[in-house]
């Protein structure tokens, strides 16, 4: 669990947005700007910024919760501006202010909750009906008895449950709970920066709600936050879909080509590859295959003397070490050759291998009752004074990859032969076997 995504740091810098916009509106804003007209356009604005990303990035679910959020504001805006000039709440103010904060977190986690189909026209109609069609029934039942609508939502209370635990009032805060549990759940069980900002987000739109007329800056301020996490969140699952391997966890290729555009002065680049990992695939499956990857990748990951790991392509990996030469690097990247031969990894016994795609996921990476392996890989080491281009580099690492597998495999070798460090372990079955 130390390596739960969640417990990343890295996880959260979708938030970091919010926080600061939120806390700009909040020392900036009077109570008495809050009533202007010219306060809704920022909303609506980050909700029709999202929305395009969304339909963009085919996020139906987000370009649903962005609107949702949008509405709400404006309906609490005007309220709540009535009530900034007049002094006193509309007639109706009081059903509104409670429809809302019952109809928010049902709505809410109910589009949060409802997976992707894949099909944006469709899923959005859907989406579109169900939602309407509620909503549109509970407001004609109002229209017909408002005040009776009003007790049922204000005034319904439960004897188990204390009846000072929220500000809100006993239903929408029981909704709220509800849904706050659901979210998280969904958090912890498919961590993903969106899952924790729609949860963030329903968490601020709670505290939000039954302040808003006591420190009215609160609703803008809250309700741009709900947005910008959703947003935030949206662009960093994009930047980690166009940057990052999904399987391995460490950026991708596109991301390695990024990084050698801005490198200057003397920096190396060293080439990894599996050893034998087509064999080992084709022998074991590509379930195990992808396992092996995973472990190279967690090991190449904590490369010391400032390098940075890269998934290249299929079994080959790349560090850069930044304003260092081959030669200063050399021991790191022997280090890495030693941690991943000693790592050990036990393969599944395919025999006890769900036929449930949803359980057999869940079991990978726990080991069972199969043979134990050693994964080894192969290095080649080269810096930017063989080439001043990176693709010459890249070359000068590749041959003497090329070099390392030559000689025996299961060690590095630097560009031209000047230093190959090579142990190759025998006390476990290899991957070559």
């Amino acid at each position: 669990m130390a390596h739960h995504p969640l417990r990343q740091p890295v996880h959260y810098l979708f938030v970091l947005p919010a926080v600061l916009v939120a806390l700009v509106l909040w020392v900036s804003l009077e109570s008495d700007d809050v009533g202007r007209a010219g306060q809704r356009i920022l909303p609506w604005l980050l909700a029709c910024l999202g929305a395009g990303l969304a339909l963009m990035y085919n996020q139906v679910r987000t370009l649903c919760l962005l609107l949702l959020v949008a509405l709400a504001f404006a309906v609490l805006h005007q309220d709540l501006g009535h009530y900034l000039r007049d002094g006193r709440v509309a007639a109706l103010t009081p059903l509104r202010f409670h429809a809302i904060s019952t109809w928010l977190p049902l709505l809410f986690a109910i589009h949060a909750l409802w997976p992707e189909r894949g099909r944006r026209r469709q899923d959005l109609l859907l989406r579109a009906t169900i939602s309407g069609v509620a909503v549109a029934v509970f407001i004609l039942l109002a229209a017909q008895q408002p005040q009776g609508m009003h007790d049922l939502l204000s005034n319904r209370h439960f004897p188990w449950l204390p009846s000072d635990w929220n500000a809100l009032a006993q239903l929408p805060a029981m909704l709220f709970l509800l849904a706050t549990v659901a979210l998280g759940w969904q958090a912890w069980r498919q961590p993903r920066p969106l899952h924790t900002a729609m949860l963030l987000a329903l968490l601020c739109l709670w505290w939000m709600l039954p302040r808003i007329f006591l420190q009215p800056v609160l609703l803008p301020a809250l309700s741009v936050a709900a947005l910008l996490l959703m947003l935030a969140a949206t662009l960093q699952e994009s930047f980690h879909m166009a940057f990052g391997d999904e399987l391995t966890g460490l950026p991708g290729r596109r991301a390695f080509n990024e990084t050698l555009k801005r490198a200057t002065g003397t920096y190396s680049i060293a080439m990894i590859d599996v050893d034998h990992f087509k064999k080992f695939n084709d022998t074991h499956g590509h379930d195990t295959g992808d396992d092996v990857l995973k472990l190279v990748a967690s090991r190449l990951s904590r490369v010391g003397d400032g390098g940075r790991a890269f998934r290249y392509g299929g079994e080959e990996f790349a560090v850069v070490f930044l304003d260092r030469p081959a030669s200063a690097c050399v021991d790191a990247v022997e280090a890495l050759r030693q941690g991943i031969e000693q790592s050990r990894m036990q393969l599944r016994d395919r025999s006890t291998r769900s036929r449930d795609d949803t359980l057999g996921q869940q079991q990978r990476g726990r080991g069972g009752g199969g043979a134990v392996v050693q994964v080894t890989v192969s290095i080649g080491l080269a810096d930017s004074r063989v080439d001043p281009r990176p693709a010459g580099v890249v070359k000068a690492a590749d041959r003497a990859l090329y070099a390392a597998k030559q000689e025996g495999r299961n060690r590095v070798c630097a560009h031209g032969g000047q230093r190959v460090l090579a142990v190759r372990g025998s006390h476990a079955q290899t991957a070559s076997r």
